[in-house]
């Protein structure tokens, strides 16, 4: 099952009802995954800065002063600003690599959701209504994004286990399906240095694709390399800085919808979580091929 949604803004005018459109999204797909939600949200970089979004199941302890210690650390200006149980920190981007370093030695049971210029990650246990409540996702704006409502399979019902999974910078993916070679390719990809966290098998995707982009390939390139390594039944969306992808295995048997019109490009798992979309009525509407990629960048 699972539920995924998707929206890549080419109107600037819609920007700041991004959160809107994608909260109503997700919450349409609930029955899909009633497990836990979770939602990338890429906003316009600032010149200069990085974002890196950190959860916590214990917010009041790990999120006091955390920001100074990180700034402490790092020898450079970072802010933090608190939503629930996630914060985001702006930091100088030249900074980044180091202060996505130092959580784990400065909040040990602190987990980094994301890391980049633009993206920012929100996934937590619950209903998608109540997680979208929890973070107020209805009021943020941005130029693109994904999310996602699981029914747990492959692991434990947990907030790491939920989608999106971030593997590398302003990267994130999230997946509707099984993938039966999952342990193998952790392997290959732990010898070639990638780190995990959870047993989910929508991580070993995502860092999959960091990998093979970390090798030179680009977008597009690495898309078309899980038709032929990764093994088992899918759907992909995948965000980056610039814009978002969909994959379907050749099998193509987990539902997906496609909309586009001059204002966005839409992607839901059904077509109702698209239906309260502004011109939807008069969207070219269709189905991804099996083992194609798409993807729209700016």
């Amino acid at each position: 099952m699972c539920g995924i949604v998707g929206l890549f803004l080419k109107d600037p005018g819609l920007e700041p009802r991004l959160g809107a459109m994608l909260t109503d999204m997700l919450i349409t797909m609930t029955d899909r995954g009633p497990d836990s939600a979770g939602i990338a949200i890429y906003g316009r970089p600032m010149k200069g800065h990085a974002k890196l979004t950190v959860q916590s199941p214990e917010p009041s302890k790990d999120f006091k002063d955390l920001a100074d210690d990180l700034a402490a650390l790092i020898k450079a200006p970072v802010t933090g600003s608190v939503k629930d149980t996630h914060i985001v920190l702006d930091l100088p981007s030249d900074r980044l690599d180091a202060a996505r370093a130092a959580i784990p030695t400065l909040r040990p049971t602190a987990k980094v959701m994301s890391a980049g210029e633009g993206i920012e990650i929100y996934k937590e246990v619950g209903l998608p209504k109540d997680v979208a409540a929890r973070f107020d996702l209805v009021k943020m704006s941005g130029t693109h994004g994904i999310g996602h409502t699981r029914m747990a399979t492959e692991s434990a019902v947990t907030t790491a286990g939920a989608h999106p999974f971030s593997t590398g910078s302003d990267q994130c993916l999230v997946h509707n399906g099984s993938l039966s070679n999952h342990n193998s390719v952790r392997r290959m990809l732990k010898r070639a240095g990638m780190t995990f966290e959870t047993e989910n098998d929508t991580e070993v995707a995502a860092a999959f694709l960091t990998h093979k982009m970390h090798e030179g390939a680009n977008l597009g390139e690495a898309m078309e390399a899980t038709l032929t390594d990764l093994d088992g039944f899918f759907t992909f969306v995948v965000g980056t800085r610039n814009g978002f992808g969909v994959v379907r295995d050749p099998i193509a048997c987990k539902p997906a919808v496609m909309a586009e019109t001059d204002q966005y490009v839409a992607f839901g798992s059904e077509y109702r979580a698209m239906v309260n979309l502004p011109g939807i009525d008069t969207a070219r509407i269709w189905e991804p091929e099996p083992a194609t990629v798409y993807f729209w960048e700016r």
